[in-house]
Protein backbone atom coordinates (compact mmCIF):
# COMPACT_ATOMS: atom_id res chain seq x y z
CA UNK A 1 0.00 0.00 0.00
CA UNK A 2 2.89 2.59 0.97
CA UNK A 3 4.34 1.78 -2.56
CA UNK A 4 0.89 2.75 -4.30
CA UNK A 5 1.03 6.45 -2.05
CA UNK A 6 4.59 6.76 -3.31
CA UNK A 7 3.67 6.42 -7.37
CA UNK A 8 0.54 8.62 -6.61
CA UNK A 9 2.13 11.06 -4.73
CA UNK A 10 5.25 11.48 -7.50
CA UNK A 11 2.37 11.47 -10.04
CA UNK A 12 1.01 14.20 -8.44
CA UNK A 13 3.90 16.18 -8.17
CA UNK A 14 4.79 15.75 -12.19
CA UNK A 15 1.25 16.98 -12.66
CA UNK A 16 1.23 20.42 -10.64
CA UNK A 17 4.66 20.37 -12.25
CA UNK A 18 3.39 20.05 -15.73
CA UNK A 19 0.34 21.79 -15.43
CA UNK A 20 -0.85 25.32 -15.99
CA UNK A 21 -3.18 27.53 -13.91
CA UNK A 22 -6.38 28.33 -16.17
CA UNK A 23 -7.85 30.47 -14.15
CA UNK A 24 -5.12 33.46 -14.43
CA UNK A 25 -5.21 32.97 -18.75
CA UNK A 26 -7.26 35.48 -20.12
CA UNK A 27 -5.82 36.12 -23.65
CA UNK A 28 -9.15 35.71 -25.60
CA UNK A 29 -12.03 38.01 -25.50
CA UNK A 30 -14.84 36.28 -26.34
CA UNK A 31 -17.26 39.40 -26.99
CA UNK A 32 -14.87 41.05 -28.97
CA UNK A 33 -15.52 41.91 -32.49
CA UNK A 34 -12.85 39.45 -34.18
CA UNK A 35 -13.36 41.20 -37.94
CA UNK A 36 -13.08 44.83 -36.36
CA UNK A 37 -9.86 43.75 -34.69
CA UNK A 38 -8.25 41.97 -37.58
CA UNK A 39 -9.52 45.09 -39.65
CA UNK A 40 -7.50 47.23 -37.31
CA UNK A 41 -4.20 45.08 -37.31
CA UNK A 42 -4.00 45.12 -40.91
CA UNK A 43 -4.12 48.98 -40.96
CA UNK A 44 -1.60 48.82 -38.42
CA UNK A 45 0.72 46.32 -40.42
CA UNK A 46 0.35 48.07 -43.74
CA UNK A 47 1.55 51.50 -41.61
CA UNK A 48 4.31 49.51 -40.01
CA UNK A 49 5.80 47.46 -42.64
CA UNK A 50 4.65 44.24 -40.92
CA UNK A 51 2.47 41.26 -41.43
CA UNK A 52 -0.25 39.87 -39.36
CA UNK A 53 -0.07 36.81 -36.87
CA UNK A 54 -3.08 36.01 -35.68
CA UNK A 55 -3.35 33.43 -33.07
CA UNK A 56 -6.74 31.61 -32.96
CA UNK A 57 -7.40 29.56 -29.62
CA UNK A 58 -9.76 30.58 -26.52
CA UNK A 59 -9.48 30.79 -23.01
CA UNK A 60 -9.91 26.85 -22.40
CA UNK A 61 -7.47 26.01 -24.57
CA UNK A 62 -3.75 24.59 -22.43
CA UNK A 63 -1.60 25.12 -26.00
CA UNK A 64 -2.65 28.40 -26.69
CA UNK A 65 -1.59 29.55 -22.94
CA UNK A 66 1.90 27.42 -23.35
CA UNK A 67 2.21 29.53 -27.18
CA UNK A 68 1.53 32.90 -25.74
CA UNK A 69 4.18 32.05 -22.51
CA UNK A 70 6.64 30.22 -24.68
CA UNK A 71 6.88 33.17 -27.07
CA UNK A 72 6.95 35.85 -24.50
CA UNK A 73 8.77 34.79 -21.85
CA UNK A 74 11.73 34.15 -24.15
CA UNK A 75 12.81 37.60 -25.25
CA UNK A 76 14.50 37.14 -28.16
CA UNK A 77 11.74 34.99 -29.83
CA UNK A 78 9.12 37.86 -28.37
CA UNK A 79 11.37 41.05 -29.63
CA UNK A 80 12.05 39.12 -33.10
CA UNK A 81 7.98 38.49 -33.61
CA UNK A 82 7.29 42.47 -32.55
CA UNK A 83 9.39 43.45 -34.81
CA UNK A 84 7.93 41.83 -37.88
CA UNK A 85 4.13 41.13 -36.95
CA UNK A 86 1.19 42.82 -35.67
CA UNK A 87 -0.11 40.15 -33.31
CA UNK A 88 -4.17 39.35 -33.07
CA UNK A 89 -5.10 36.54 -30.52
CA UNK A 90 -8.45 35.33 -32.23
CA UNK A 91 -10.98 33.91 -30.13
CA UNK A 92 -12.55 30.62 -30.39
CA UNK A 93 -14.99 29.39 -27.85
CA UNK A 94 -18.59 28.01 -27.30
CA UNK A 95 -19.45 31.29 -26.61
CA UNK A 96 -18.03 32.98 -30.23
CA UNK A 97 -16.84 30.80 -32.42
CA UNK A 98 -16.14 33.04 -35.32
CA UNK A 99 -17.85 31.06 -37.86
CA UNK A 100 -17.21 33.40 -40.27
CA UNK A 101 -14.41 34.53 -40.19
CA UNK A 102 -13.04 30.69 -39.64
CA UNK A 103 -14.71 30.06 -43.11
CA UNK A 104 -13.25 33.18 -44.61
CA UNK A 105 -9.68 31.77 -43.88
CA UNK A 106 -10.28 28.21 -45.14
CA UNK A 107 -11.67 27.00 -41.76
CA UNK A 108 -8.32 26.46 -40.06
CA UNK A 109 -9.90 24.91 -37.10
CA UNK A 110 -9.38 21.81 -38.83
CA UNK A 111 -5.57 22.03 -37.44
CA UNK A 112 -6.53 22.43 -33.77
CA UNK A 113 -5.83 24.75 -31.22
CA UNK A 114 -3.62 27.34 -31.00
CA UNK A 115 -4.05 27.52 -34.82
CA UNK A 116 -1.91 29.90 -36.43
CA UNK A 117 -2.61 32.47 -39.68
CA UNK A 118 -0.13 34.85 -40.93
CA UNK A 119 -1.84 37.80 -43.22
CA UNK A 120 0.55 40.49 -45.35
CA UNK A 121 -0.04 43.87 -44.46
CA UNK A 122 -3.36 43.96 -47.08
CA UNK A 123 -5.03 41.44 -45.05
CA UNK A 124 -4.30 38.48 -47.76
CA UNK A 125 -3.54 34.88 -46.25
CA UNK A 126 -0.32 33.70 -46.84
CA UNK A 127 0.22 31.20 -44.57
CA UNK A 128 -1.94 28.61 -42.32
CA UNK A 129 -0.02 26.40 -39.34
CA UNK A 130 -0.51 23.79 -37.25
CA UNK A 131 1.10 24.60 -34.02
CA UNK A 132 1.65 20.86 -33.38
CA UNK A 133 4.91 21.03 -35.81
CA UNK A 134 6.10 23.40 -33.60
CA UNK A 135 6.07 21.34 -30.64
CA UNK A 136 8.87 19.45 -28.76
CA UNK A 137 8.03 16.39 -26.64
CA UNK A 138 4.16 16.63 -26.10
CA UNK A 139 4.81 19.46 -23.09
CA UNK A 140 6.76 22.96 -25.11
CA UNK A 141 7.38 24.18 -27.95
CA UNK A 142 10.80 23.67 -29.80
CA UNK A 143 12.64 27.00 -30.25
CA UNK A 144 14.39 26.29 -33.55
CA UNK A 145 11.16 25.42 -35.05
CA UNK A 146 9.45 28.67 -33.73
CA UNK A 147 11.75 30.71 -34.88
CA UNK A 148 12.24 29.11 -38.06
CA UNK A 149 8.23 29.23 -38.57
CA UNK A 150 8.00 33.01 -37.57
CA UNK A 151 11.14 34.04 -39.62
CA UNK A 152 9.89 32.11 -42.82
CA UNK A 153 6.84 34.49 -43.07
CA UNK A 154 8.83 38.19 -42.48
CA UNK A 155 8.09 40.79 -44.85
CA UNK A 156 11.64 40.15 -45.21
CA UNK A 157 11.71 36.87 -46.11
CA UNK A 158 9.03 37.20 -48.34
CA UNK A 159 10.94 40.57 -50.48
CA UNK A 160 11.56 39.74 -53.77
CA UNK A 161 14.26 41.73 -54.13
CA UNK A 162 15.76 38.88 -51.09
CA UNK A 163 15.85 36.48 -54.30
CA UNK A 164 17.55 38.34 -57.13
CA UNK A 165 20.27 36.43 -58.82
CA UNK A 166 23.30 38.08 -58.44
CA UNK A 167 25.56 39.31 -61.50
Amino acid sequence: MKKYLIVFSIMLSCEALFSQDMTKFHLYQPAENAEMSITKAIGEANRQGKNVFIQIGGNWCIWCARFNDYITKDLSIDSMVKSSFVIYHMNYSKENYNAKLLAKYGYPQRFGFPVFLILDKNGNLLHTQNSAYLEDGGKSYNREKVIGFFNDWTPKALDPNQYKEQK
